[in-house]
Protein backbone atom coordinates (compact mmCIF):
# COMPACT_ATOMS: atom_id res chain seq x y z
CA UNK A 1 0.00 0.00 0.00
CA UNK A 2 2.80 2.52 0.96
CA UNK A 3 4.17 1.83 -2.66
CA UNK A 4 1.05 2.32 -4.25
CA UNK A 5 1.08 5.84 -2.39
CA UNK A 6 4.63 6.85 -3.20
CA UNK A 7 3.39 6.06 -7.01
CA UNK A 8 0.53 8.41 -6.86
CA UNK A 9 2.15 11.16 -5.13
CA UNK A 10 4.98 11.00 -7.46
CA UNK A 11 2.65 11.13 -10.53
CA UNK A 12 1.13 14.23 -8.96
CA UNK A 13 4.55 15.99 -8.72
CA UNK A 14 5.63 14.87 -12.28
CA UNK A 15 1.98 16.69 -13.15
CA UNK A 16 2.86 19.94 -11.42
CA UNK A 17 6.03 20.16 -13.07
CA UNK A 18 4.66 19.61 -16.29
CA UNK A 19 1.94 21.94 -15.78
CA UNK A 20 4.73 24.61 -14.46
CA UNK A 21 6.91 24.28 -17.65
CA UNK A 22 3.46 24.52 -19.81
CA UNK A 23 2.81 27.98 -18.54
CA UNK A 24 6.71 29.19 -18.72
CA UNK A 25 6.07 28.13 -22.45
CA UNK A 26 2.66 30.09 -23.35
CA UNK A 27 2.61 33.29 -20.65
CA UNK A 28 3.49 36.55 -22.28
CA UNK A 29 6.09 38.89 -20.15
CA UNK A 30 7.24 37.21 -18.04
CA UNK A 31 9.69 38.11 -15.30
CA UNK A 32 10.30 38.73 -11.33
CA UNK A 33 8.80 41.79 -11.24
CA UNK A 34 6.03 42.83 -13.52
CA UNK A 35 5.41 46.21 -11.95
CA UNK A 36 9.02 47.78 -13.04
CA UNK A 37 8.66 50.39 -16.13
CA UNK A 38 10.37 49.24 -19.08
CA UNK A 39 11.31 51.67 -21.83
CA UNK A 40 9.18 51.37 -25.40
CA UNK A 41 11.16 52.20 -28.45
CA UNK A 42 9.03 55.18 -30.06
CA UNK A 43 10.70 56.34 -33.02
CA UNK A 44 7.96 54.73 -35.61
CA UNK A 45 7.40 56.83 -38.66
CA UNK A 46 5.56 55.59 -41.79
CA UNK A 47 7.62 55.97 -44.66
CA UNK A 48 5.69 56.76 -48.09
CA UNK A 49 7.06 53.72 -49.92
CA UNK A 50 5.69 52.07 -53.88
CA UNK A 51 2.37 50.82 -53.60
CA UNK A 52 1.07 52.84 -51.36
CA UNK A 53 -2.31 54.31 -51.80
CA UNK A 54 -2.67 58.11 -50.16
CA UNK A 55 -5.21 59.95 -49.13
CA UNK A 56 -5.14 63.47 -50.04
CA UNK A 57 -7.14 66.62 -48.89
CA UNK A 58 -6.98 69.86 -49.53
CA UNK A 59 -8.95 72.58 -47.92
CA UNK A 60 -9.25 76.75 -47.48
CA UNK A 61 -12.07 78.87 -46.65
CA UNK A 62 -12.20 80.71 -50.21
CA UNK A 63 -14.35 78.57 -52.31
CA UNK A 64 -13.20 80.18 -55.85
CA UNK A 65 -9.67 78.87 -54.90
CA UNK A 66 -10.85 75.27 -54.83
CA UNK A 67 -12.44 75.22 -58.45
CA UNK A 68 -8.91 74.52 -60.06
CA UNK A 69 -9.11 71.15 -58.20
CA UNK A 70 -12.70 70.05 -59.22
CA UNK A 71 -11.60 69.69 -62.77
CA UNK A 72 -9.73 67.09 -61.42
CA UNK A 73 -12.83 65.19 -60.19
CA UNK A 74 -12.62 66.43 -56.56
CA UNK A 75 -15.32 66.75 -54.55
CA UNK A 76 -16.63 69.63 -52.93
CA UNK A 77 -18.35 69.54 -49.82
CA UNK A 78 -19.49 73.25 -49.07
CA UNK A 79 -17.37 74.12 -46.12
CA UNK A 80 -14.14 74.45 -47.51
CA UNK A 81 -13.07 70.86 -47.76
CA UNK A 82 -12.01 69.55 -50.79
CA UNK A 83 -10.31 66.51 -51.88
CA UNK A 84 -7.37 66.12 -53.43
CA UNK A 85 -7.86 64.40 -56.66
CA UNK A 86 -9.42 60.87 -57.23
CA UNK A 87 -11.68 59.22 -54.60
CA UNK A 88 -9.56 55.95 -54.75
CA UNK A 89 -6.44 57.60 -53.78
CA UNK A 90 -3.12 58.37 -55.27
CA UNK A 91 -1.08 54.87 -56.07
CA UNK A 92 2.68 55.99 -55.15
CA UNK A 93 4.42 54.52 -58.99
CA UNK A 94 7.30 52.63 -59.53
CA UNK A 95 9.19 55.91 -59.64
CA UNK A 96 8.40 56.81 -56.52
CA UNK A 97 5.84 59.87 -57.71
CA UNK A 98 2.35 60.87 -57.96
CA UNK A 99 0.44 62.87 -60.28
CA UNK A 100 -1.28 65.58 -58.09
CA UNK A 101 -3.72 68.17 -59.77
CA UNK A 102 -1.96 71.11 -60.96
CA UNK A 103 1.17 70.49 -59.28
CA UNK A 104 1.85 67.21 -61.47
CA UNK A 105 4.27 65.07 -60.54
CA UNK A 106 5.60 65.02 -57.16
CA UNK A 107 8.23 62.50 -55.72
CA UNK A 108 7.04 61.11 -52.54
CA UNK A 109 8.43 57.79 -52.20
CA UNK A 110 10.81 58.28 -48.70
CA UNK A 111 8.81 61.03 -47.00
CA UNK A 112 6.62 60.74 -44.22
CA UNK A 113 3.54 61.84 -43.79
CA UNK A 114 4.33 65.52 -42.29
CA UNK A 115 7.04 66.07 -44.61
CA UNK A 116 4.64 65.10 -47.83
CA UNK A 117 1.71 67.71 -46.40
CA UNK A 118 4.48 70.59 -45.64
CA UNK A 119 5.64 69.81 -49.83
CA UNK A 120 2.33 69.74 -51.21
CA UNK A 121 1.23 73.40 -48.28
CA UNK A 122 4.59 74.87 -49.57
CA UNK A 123 3.89 74.59 -53.51
CA UNK A 124 0.23 75.37 -53.49
CA UNK A 125 0.98 78.81 -51.76
CA UNK A 126 4.52 79.26 -53.34
CA UNK A 127 3.33 78.82 -56.64
CA UNK A 128 0.26 81.07 -55.98
CA UNK A 129 -2.69 78.49 -56.41
CA UNK A 130 -4.03 78.91 -52.34
CA UNK A 131 -3.03 81.04 -49.37
CA UNK A 132 -2.79 79.05 -46.15
CA UNK A 133 -3.68 75.78 -47.35
CA UNK A 134 -4.69 73.26 -45.28
CA UNK A 135 -3.77 69.57 -46.28
CA UNK A 136 -3.93 66.06 -44.27
CA UNK A 137 -2.44 62.78 -46.46
CA UNK A 138 -3.09 59.59 -45.07
CA UNK A 139 -2.06 56.25 -46.20
CA UNK A 140 -5.19 53.58 -47.50
CA UNK A 141 -3.44 50.63 -47.39
CA UNK A 142 -1.77 50.28 -44.78
CA UNK A 143 -2.32 46.47 -44.27
CA UNK A 144 -0.44 43.89 -42.62
CA UNK A 145 -0.42 39.62 -43.00
CA UNK A 146 -0.83 37.65 -39.88
CA UNK A 147 0.30 33.41 -40.75
CA UNK A 148 1.38 30.65 -38.82
CA UNK A 149 -0.20 29.57 -35.63
CA UNK A 150 -2.76 31.71 -34.99
CA UNK A 151 -6.30 31.55 -34.70
CA UNK A 152 -7.49 33.74 -37.53
CA UNK A 153 -4.37 34.17 -39.85
CA UNK A 154 -4.90 36.64 -42.94
CA UNK A 155 -4.59 40.28 -44.13
CA UNK A 156 -5.67 43.22 -41.82
CA UNK A 157 -6.25 46.89 -42.76
CA UNK A 158 -4.88 49.18 -40.66
CA UNK A 159 -6.87 51.98 -39.55
CA UNK A 160 -4.47 53.97 -37.70
CA UNK A 161 -0.62 54.37 -37.94
CA UNK A 162 0.70 52.58 -34.95
CA UNK A 163 0.34 49.24 -34.71
CA UNK A 164 2.19 47.43 -32.37
CA UNK A 165 2.82 43.20 -32.44
CA UNK A 166 0.91 42.84 -29.81
CA UNK A 167 -1.74 44.42 -31.13
CA UNK A 168 -1.25 42.76 -34.16
CA UNK A 169 -1.51 39.29 -32.82
CA UNK A 170 -4.71 40.17 -31.09
CA UNK A 171 -6.60 40.74 -34.53
CA UNK A 172 -5.82 37.73 -35.39
CA UNK A 173 -7.16 36.18 -32.19
CA UNK A 174 -4.05 35.15 -30.37
CA UNK A 175 -1.40 32.59 -30.72
CA UNK A 176 -2.98 29.18 -30.86
CA UNK A 177 -1.46 27.03 -27.83
CA UNK A 178 0.70 25.07 -30.56
CA UNK A 179 2.50 28.74 -31.08
CA UNK A 180 5.93 29.22 -29.85
CA UNK A 181 5.99 32.42 -28.22
CA UNK A 182 9.87 32.39 -28.65
CA UNK A 183 9.73 32.10 -32.02
CA UNK A 184 7.49 34.76 -33.82
CA UNK A 185 8.84 36.72 -37.21
CA UNK A 186 8.66 39.82 -38.43
CA UNK A 187 9.32 39.92 -41.91
CA UNK A 188 9.67 43.66 -43.60
CA UNK A 189 10.87 44.31 -47.00
CA UNK A 190 12.76 47.45 -47.34
CA UNK A 191 14.23 49.20 -50.79
CA UNK A 192 14.15 45.48 -52.23
CA UNK A 193 15.78 44.13 -49.17
CA UNK A 194 13.89 41.84 -46.91
CA UNK A 195 14.47 41.27 -43.08
CA UNK A 196 13.43 38.61 -40.38
CA UNK A 197 13.63 39.55 -37.18
CA UNK A 198 12.38 36.95 -34.23
CA UNK A 199 10.74 38.23 -31.07
CA UNK A 200 9.81 36.22 -27.81
CA UNK A 201 6.70 37.34 -26.32
CA UNK A 202 7.93 36.14 -22.73
CA UNK A 203 10.70 38.73 -22.72
CA UNK A 204 10.08 42.18 -21.73
CA UNK A 205 13.01 42.70 -24.37
CA UNK A 206 9.94 42.66 -27.22
CA UNK A 207 9.37 46.41 -26.45
CA UNK A 208 13.29 47.17 -27.34
CA UNK A 209 12.59 45.87 -30.46
CA UNK A 210 12.52 48.29 -33.83
CA UNK A 211 9.87 46.01 -35.21
CA UNK A 212 7.99 46.17 -31.87
CA UNK A 213 5.37 48.47 -33.86
CA UNK A 214 4.93 47.31 -37.37
CA UNK A 215 5.03 48.77 -40.66
CA UNK A 216 3.46 48.92 -43.74
CA UNK A 217 3.09 45.15 -45.46
CA UNK A 218 4.80 43.59 -43.21
CA UNK A 219 4.14 40.05 -42.64
CA UNK A 220 4.14 38.67 -38.89
CA UNK A 221 4.74 34.09 -38.62
CA UNK A 222 4.32 32.53 -35.63
CA UNK A 223 6.32 29.29 -35.71
CA UNK A 224 4.51 26.02 -34.36
CA UNK A 225 5.65 24.25 -31.36
CA UNK A 226 7.44 20.75 -31.23
CA UNK A 227 4.10 18.92 -30.78
CA UNK A 228 2.53 20.57 -33.69
CA UNK A 229 4.97 20.28 -36.04
CA UNK A 230 5.24 16.15 -34.86
CA UNK A 231 1.79 15.58 -35.62
CA UNK A 232 1.70 17.69 -38.93
CA UNK A 233 4.19 14.91 -39.88
CA UNK A 234 2.26 11.92 -38.59
CA UNK A 235 -0.40 12.95 -40.51
CA UNK A 236 1.54 13.08 -43.46
CA UNK A 237 2.78 9.38 -42.76
CA UNK A 238 -0.85 8.75 -42.21
CA UNK A 239 -1.84 10.15 -45.31
CA UNK A 240 0.38 7.89 -47.36
CA UNK A 241 0.12 5.06 -45.31
CA UNK A 242 -3.95 5.40 -46.98
CA UNK A 243 -2.90 5.85 -50.14
CA UNK A 244 -0.54 3.08 -49.67
CA UNK A 245 -3.13 0.51 -48.32
CA UNK A 246 -5.79 1.76 -51.64
CA UNK A 247 -3.34 1.24 -53.88
CA UNK A 248 -2.23 -2.45 -52.45
CA UNK A 249 -5.65 -2.94 -52.33
CA UNK A 250 -6.70 -1.77 -55.99
CA UNK A 251 -3.80 -4.19 -57.32
CA UNK A 252 -5.26 -7.25 -55.39
CA UNK A 253 -8.38 -6.74 -56.75
CA UNK A 254 -7.09 -6.20 -60.18
CA UNK A 255 -5.19 -9.63 -59.93
CA UNK A 256 -8.24 -11.63 -58.73
CA UNK A 257 -10.54 -10.24 -61.73
CA UNK A 258 -8.53 -10.47 -64.32
CA UNK A 259 -6.64 -13.79 -63.26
Amino acid sequence: MGKDWGLFWGYIVVCLLTSCGSVKDIAYLQGEDLLNKTTVIDTVTLKIQKDDLLDINVSCPDQELLRPFLRYGSQYDGNGNMGGGSSAGYLVEADGTINFPLLGEIKVVGLDRRQLINLIQGRLEKEGYIKNPVVTVRFLNFRISILGEVSKPGTFNINTERITLFEALSLAGDLTIHGRRNRVAVVRETNGVRTILYHDLRSRDVFQSPDYYLKQNDMVYVEPNRVRAETSVQNQFTNVGTWISLISFLTTMSILIFK
